[in-house]
This record gives structure tokens, sequence and C-alpha cells, in this order.
């Protein structure tokens, strides 16, 4: 029996052995697995773990802070920065998603299903609101909601609310410019990206931890506008009482520097709010000023009137014969009429700009003709965008004198069948009050870094259109239109007033012809007329009842330009004379 088991033990050796070595090979090659694995997920995979890990408790939100400050010429803030926040919410932590959802839309003031929808997110992070009124998170907070959280962020704030609210724009919800000098300015403006990390608590809530200012920081710059608040505001004004006067659609007006090209005021009605634009139609954005083109009718008059002086075809006191109000160029073409019932005999080119004789200007245009007239309708900057810097310039609508029609000379003497804008026709008066040159507008002053000026925009001169002889004629010429004419209610006490009036028909494209009802009604000056020191362009957009720019727009010049030079402290004739006495 001994022998037996002896035997059988024998036999059971190598077996025992041999898986004692397959053990080992096998705890070998786990270990090697092990060890791989180990080697794979903290050096391979490290970083993308780390990320992974990361974003379990870690939460990032870019937020723009520090939007660049606009100012008017006298470092009055008309954009600036207010401390808001936003809401969000962590859906995980809300149980009783029905409940903070309804709390949530009414605060708020959001539909209730959009709400409920991102609280049934799978998101850890979700925005509820981006820059609320103060009003709404104080009271969130008092509810403290479980998963409802705030963040701070920077809005812009309009503080002088609708004034000058074509030229500033405004901007969207990331602080980005959209319209305006906020857009055409919005590398200089557009301040910094604050990159704001959140982490998760004990109980597993997001709070703020630390944020990382990105290289944009010291990127905003601060911009100094050439407007003046003051005249602006009461350049709004005027203009706006009048367009309410006469029922009209809208209008517009600018106040200039004839010198320098800055612009003073830039209005157009209707305005809008930029702090809640979204509230308003889109085309209250548009700055009408200076991307709509219209036919300025009379008030384009001085243009044909100063080439004539200038290429010594006509005179001041030159007379021509004005066909009895009614004039016919050729045997197909219609009949030219005058604007008004007048049937003008012989004038003088004086009197035909001071009474606004159509017929007159087409006599004038005539001595000029057509290559020549075309050249100095170019020559003033029609055709072609100021470079103002505001978004949206447009050219103006000028055909190649290649393409001009039999009647194209005599329609465009008295303005009509071109299309500028009324900024380019104040810059292009502007070049007959300062002595003949044209000057590029204006509409920044300065650029500002940390209160220090870094880069300023002096006047630039784009050409001399004129000679100062020819703009000493001219000066005389409009300053007979106010004296004698029809600008006689742009008359001001104290002060030579020399400017054109203008009663345009404006073109209906459903009919293809003049409207006889639609007028679009405007004056345009300088004062005072020697010496200017402003230019003011006035046009009233289908004003009810009385449609002549003498009657309409006229007042809303000499209500401007009186408060303007009273604010600017320009004297008139009389204290002008008292000093001269004085010293």
């Amino acid at each position: 029996m001994a022998k037996q088991a002896h035997r059988i033990a024998k036999n059971f050796k190598p077996t025992i052995k041999g898986r004692l070595v397959l053990i080992s090979v096998l705890f070998a090659l786990y270990g090697l697995g092990l060890v791989a694995r180990l080697f794979y997920l903290q050096i391979l995979q490290h970083d993308e773990l780390v990320a992974q890990s990361a974003k379990q408790y870690l939460k990032t939100a870019n937020i723009f802070y520090g939007r660049g400050i606009i100012y008017d010429r006298n470092k009055g803030e008309l954009a600036s920065n207010i401390e808001v926040e936003s809401v969000y919410v962590t859906p995980q932590e809300i149980l009783e998603k029905k409940q903070t959802a309804r709390t949530l839309a009414t605060v708020l003031r959001l539909k209730y299903s959009t709400v409920y929808k991102k609280l049934s997110t799978a998101k850890t992070f979700v925005w509820i609101k981006r820059k609320c009124p103060p009003s709404e998170t104080e009271f969130l907070r008092r509810k403290n909601l479980p998963g409802v959280g705030f963040i701070s962020e920077h809005q812009r704030f309009y503080p002088k609310r609708q004034l000058a609210s074509s030229v500033i724009g405004f901007v969207g919800l990331d602080n980005q410019g959209l319209a305006g000098v906020e857009h055409h300015y919005r590398s200089r403006l557009k301040g910094a990206t604050v990159r704001t990390v959140m982490e998760k608590d004990a109980r597993g809530r997001y709070i703020r931890t630390f944020d990382e200012s990105s290289k944009q920081d010291s990127a905003s710059h601060d911009m100094v506008l050439a407007i003046d608040e003051v005249i602006q505001f009461t350049t709004e004004y005027h203009l706006k009482k009048q367009i309410k006067k006469y029922r009209a659609k809208g209008g517009m007006a600018i106040v200039m520097d004839p010198n320098t090209g800055e612009i003073y005021a830039l209005a157009n009605e209707p305005k809008f709010n930029p702090n809640n634009y979204a509230a308003f139609p889109s085309r209250a954005w548009t700055n009408k000023s200076v991307s709509n083109a219209f036919e300025p009718g009379s008030i384009f008059k001085p243009i044909v009137a100063s080439a004539a002086l200038e290429l010594g075809v006509a005179r001041p006191n030159d007379i021509f014969f004005c066909e009895n109000g009614k004039f016919k160029l050729g045997q197909v073409l219609p009949v030219f009429g005058e604007a008004s019932s007048h049937e003008f005999g012989w004038l003088s080119m004086r009197q035909i700009i001071a009474k606004s004789s159509n017929i007159g200007a087409i006599k004038i245009a005539q001595q000029v003709g057509e290559k020549n007239f075309y050249h100095y309708i170019q020559k003033f900057g029609f055709g072609k965008k100021t470079n103002i810097g505001l978004p949206g310039e447009s050219a103006g609508q000028f055909k190649n004198v290649s393409q001009w029609s039999a009647r194209s000379l005599a329609s465009i003497s008295f303005g009509h069948e071109i299309g500028v804008t009324p900024l380019q026709m104040a810059t292009a008066l502007s070049a007959i009050a300062n002595g003949g040159n044209l000057m590029q507008p204006r509409i920044v002053k300065a650029v500002l870094k940390n209160d220090l000026r870094v880069e300023t925009f002096p006047p630039k001169v784009v050409g001399r259109v004129i000679s100062k002889r020819t703009s000493r004629q001219m000066v005389d010429i409009l300053k007979s239109v106010v004296k004698e004419g029809t600008g006689a209610k742009a008359a001001l006490k104290g002060y030579d007033v020399a400017g054109k009036t203008g009663t345009a028909q404006k073109f209906d494209p459903k009919t293809r012809s003049y409207s006889k009802t639609a007028f679009l009604s405007s004056f345009i000056g300088f004062v005072p007329a020697d010496a200017a020191r402003l230019v003011i362009l006035v046009m009233i957009d289908e004003p009810q009842g009385s449609y002549w720019g003498g009657t309409v727009a006229a007042p809303v010049f000499k209500n401007i330009a009186k408060q303007a030079l009273r604010y600017l402290n320009v004297p008139s004739k009389e204290e002008r004379v008292y000093i001269l006495e004085r010293a």
C-alpha cells in the first residue's frame, strides 16, 4: 500500500511543478499588462484624462470686459460700461425643474418652454439670461434656488440714450460692435476677453474661483469724437420739432466746421435708443445722412454756378433769359418748368440762384458744357465716398458723362438725375464757404490709451475745388438768397447768412415718374457768411402741408445756428465792432 502511494506521489510531481511555472508565467504576464496599462494611462493618455477630469469639476466661460469709452469732443461720455450679472444653471443640481423653470421665466421675463428645455439638458453649465437688470438678479438671489448661479459681466451703456445714436451705433451680447462708430472702430474699442473659471465645491455646486485674462487685456482704446453733445442735442431738438410740426416722414441735419471738416452734429430722425436697440425697427438704425443717396434738388445749383464762375463762362451779373417759365430743349424732350408758378424773364446769375430758377440753372449749365460740368461735380466730391469713418457710407449715384441722355445736363443742373448723400452735400458747400478747399469730413478727433493720445486726426485737404476769387463770388451770391430770395427765413439777426433752399420732387419707383405729393425739403448754408464757422444742412423728408425748403427747412437752420453760435462764442457783427473799438 505504501509503495503504491509513493508511486502515485512520484507521478504527481511533474504536474505540480508545471502548474507552478504556469502560474508564475500568468502572474508575470499580468504584471506586464498592468505596467503597460499604467504607462498608457499615466504617460500616453495623461493630458487627455486630466482634461476629462477637469471637465467634471471645472467650467470656463469667456466674459468680455473693458470695451473702450466713446467721448464727445469735450470728454463727455457717450458710451461706457457698467457691471451687471448674468444667470446660469447647473441642471443636475435642480430637482424641481418645473418649479424652477417657472420662477426663472417669470422673474427674467422669458418663455417657460425655453427655460424648461435648458434645465432639462444633460450639460453641466447653461446660460439662462445674459446681462440682467439688477432688480431681476437681486430677486433671484433672495430665492436662493438650487443650481442657479450668477456671473458678473460688462454691459455697454449709453448714458445719453438716443443722442447721436446713429453715429455711435450699438454692440451685441458679447460686446461686439454692430453699427456706427462701435462697428467701424471695433478693433480699437474691443476690450479684453476674460476667461472665468468655476470649480465645484464639496456639494457639487459651481463657484467662481478665478479669472484668466487673455492677451487682449491691453488692446482697448478710447475714442474722442468730433461730435459736440450740446450742438448735437440742439440739432436733434429743432429737427424733431419741425418734423412733428409738418408731420414729416423723417429728416436729417448736419453741422460741420467747413475749415477743418469736423462734424459737430449729425442727426437722423427717427432715432433709436442703443441701450435697447432691438425694440426699434432696423430702419431706425440706419445713418441716412451717410448711407442714403437723395436727389438734392435746388441746393445743388451752387455747384453749377461755381463751375461757371471758375471757368469764366459766366459772371455774377451776367443775364440769362429764363423763357418765361417754360423751356423746351428739343422736339421730343418734355418741357422744363420752374418749381414754383413764377414765370421769370431776364435774370442775372445772382438772381437765378436767389430766386431758384430751374431754367436759369439750365442756361448756366449749357455755358459750362457736359464734360466740364461732369468734371466739377467730381471735383466737389460727388460720386465717391468721403471716407468719414462710419460704416455703410454710400458713394451716391452719379452716371458717367458717356451715359448722359439729351436731358441729363439740364436735369442735373437743378439737382435731379443725380443721387448725393447729405454728408457729400455739406462737404461740397464747405468748399465754397472756406475759400475753395474740399475737406475730408471727420467724425473721430483722437484715439486715447490710458488718457494719452496715441493717434490724432488732423484736418485733411482732399483738393482745391475752386479759387478763392470764385469762393468770394459764390459767398456774395448765396448771401443774396437769404437777403432777397427764397431763404429769407434763414436770416439771423447780427450775422450774415449764405445759403440755398431746395424743394426736390421724390421719384416714385411704382409710377416711374416724379411724385406730385412727396417732396424732400432742404436748406443748406453757412454762417457767418464771410468767415464761416458752421455749415448746416437740414433735410425734411415728405413734409405735409407746405413743402417749400425756404418754409420748412430754413427755420431749422436758423434755430440751430442761433444756439450753436452763442454756444461757440462767435461774436455778432455788432459785437465785433464793439471789440474792435475797444482794442
